[in-house]
């Protein structure tokens, strides 16, 4: 059985006169469907490879763009995929920056909850790979030639990244940051 949520709860105690009544919201976490659609048996072909280690936590496997190419003014779907490596004692952010390839745009910031909020790092298994997507958009009228999606996990409590633990081997800014792709502008 699923509550309703604690300021529902909150609302309702306070429209039914009972606002010095102690709520205490249940335990929540993934179901067993939202577990399912927010992991994989198996990590498709992938068009941006990567095997970044966050923290000795997580492996970035990879990713796909969809389209590979944005047009001025419109969008593309990217598909991440995080092997558990450690459990997580934090629910982290998804964090991207979107900068233009040349430096001449602002940065664009598309952080998220991972798996579309379903599936808080907190509660993600050792030896499963969790899928993430998000839409990057470019402003109409923009025209870098190419923007770079860099990526990592951050938990904001903190204001904390996880580590790249193996910098050497993936692209990176010094800083947390992966460079999980750079994708090209125009029709």
């Amino acid at each position: 059985m699923r509550l309703p949520p604690l300021n529902v709860l909150l609302s309702a105690s306070v429209l039914l006169g009972t606002s010095s009544a102690c709520i205490v919201e249940a335990p929540g976490g993934a179901s067993p469907a939202e577990r399912r659609a927010a992991t994989v048996a198996q990590v498709p072909p992938l068009a941006i490879r990567s095997g970044a280690n966050l923290g000795g936590k997580v492996e970035v496997v990879g990713a796909s763009v969809q389209p590979g190419r944005i047009p001025a003014g419109d969008q593309a779907r990217v598909t991440v995929f995080f092997k558990v490596l450690q459990p997580l004692e934090e629910d982290y952010l998804v964090f991207v920056h979107l900068e233009d390839a040349d430096g001449r745009m602002e940065r664009m910031n598309v952080d998220h909850k991972p798996a579309g909020g379903m599936y808080p790092t907190t509660q993600w298994k050792v030896g499963e790979t969790v899928k993430d997507e998000f839409v990057i958009a470019l402003p109409p009228g923009a025209s870098p030639r190419a923007i770079n999606v860099w990526m990592g996990l951050w938990e904001p409590r903190n204001d904390a990244r996880l580590p790249i633990t193996n910098p050497e081997a993936v692209r990176n800014d010094g800083r947390g940051r992966l460079l999980l792709a750079q994708v090209p502008v125009g029709g």
